[in-house]
């Protein structure tokens, strides 16, 4: 897949804002991914709530069915990244898990 430019991903994220509800939301989402992605892009998310609660890998693993690269991955984006995750913890605070 040819690389796109800046200019077109932040068309996506400009998208992305102008998302009104959660309905939008998901006819949005759904018709952008596939269910596939979809579930791993939420699979990701629960990763990062579980690990940001305390979860050790082993009960992550247990309880996503994901490998123990991908919940290293998503404990390194958690940490050392641009701060998505936590802004978004933070915001969801006591919404979840």
């Amino acid at each position: 897949m040819k690389k796109l430019n800046a200019k077109e991903v932040n068309k996506l994220y400009d998208a992305i804002l102008s998302i009104k509800d959660r309905k939008e939301c998901e006819d949005f989402l759904r018709d952008l991914l596939t269910k596939t992605e979809l579930n791993e892009v939420a699979a990701r998310w629960l990763v990062a709530r579980l690990l940001n609660k305390g979860t050790t890998y082993v009960e992550i693993e247990k309880i996503t069915g994901l490998s123990s690269t991908t919940v290293a991955r998503v404990h390194k984006w958690l940490k050392k990244s641009k701060g998505g995750y936590v802004a978004m913890l933070n915001k969801r605070r006591n919404k979840y898990v």
